[in-house]
């Protein structure tokens, strides 16, 4: 692969940014000094400035998104969860998979694979994501079989969800759909009211709780295939 090709593919800068890095004498090739853009990098240790660039492939990120942020890749009134990425991530197509409603916090995951985000979110493929809400009320065990059987929100029945209670006034939904406001418009289906709401997992990934708010972790490769396995890709 050309040596600039692999620089921006890794984030490190548009075409034109980083063969101005090259031309400059900012990277090198096997600690050798190499100037030339079209250089073959294939089999060599890249540095820039410095720093080894590793080839990342494939990856997933989590993030511990924080209330009052949206999950687009931009808006000019409001901040967004691309906001909190660095500019490397953003250049690498690094995208949120699914969203989380302004005011709901917790588990984001990101990643650079389209074909994985899309399999994570198909309900079809049953991926649960679990949040925490803080309620009107504990839930009551008709609103836990409701729940269990589909909740009808009008304009259409979401598939069966397991609810349960997490203290006083406080509930556990897991649910395999994210459609629009869901988990707040099925509460409010059932009579009880969602004031807080985090999400801790999405499919065998847990929220890292040591993760402040707006914080952000790698995938380890563990995490990594086992989220594959979730969403049926390591049959691929």
């Amino acid at each position: 692969m050309r040596l600039d090709r692999y620089l921006s593919a890794q984030g490190c800068g548009s075409r034109s940014e980083v063969r101005d890095r090259i031309r400059a004498g900012e990277v090198l090739l096997d600690g050798k000094s190499c100037r030339d853009p079209a250089a073959d990098m294939t089999g060599h240790t890249v540095t820039l400035r410095g720093q080894e660039v590793k080839d990342r492939g494939v990856f997933c990120l989590m993030m511990n998104k924080p209330d009052g942020v949206l999950t687009a890749a931009r808006d000019e009134r409001c901040p967004t969860v691309m906001d909190l990425l660095p500019e490397k991530l953003r250049r690498m197509k690094c995208m949120p998979v699914g969203r989380l409603d302004k005011d709901t916090t917790g588990l984001l995951l990101f990643t650079n694979d389209g074909q994985l985000a899309h399999r994570l979110i198909a309900p079809k493929r049953h991926v649960e994501k679990v949040y925490l809400a803080r309620t009107g009320h504990t839930p009551t065990a008709d609103e836990i079989a409701v729940f269990s059987s589909g909740v009808d929100l009008g304009d259409f029945v979401a598939l069966p969800a397991r609810l349960s209670a997490a203290g006083e006034c406080a509930a556990r939904i897991a649910v395999c759909e994210g459609k629009f406001h869901q988990v707040k418009r099925m509460m409010a289906a059932v009579g009880n009211e969602v004031i807080e709401l985090k999400r801790i997992a999405f499919g065998p990934i847990a929220l890292d709780e040591s993760l402040a708010p707006g914080a952000f972790r790698f995938l380890d490769d563990g995490e990594l295939a086992a989220l594959r396995e979730a969403a049926g890709r390591s049959e691929e």
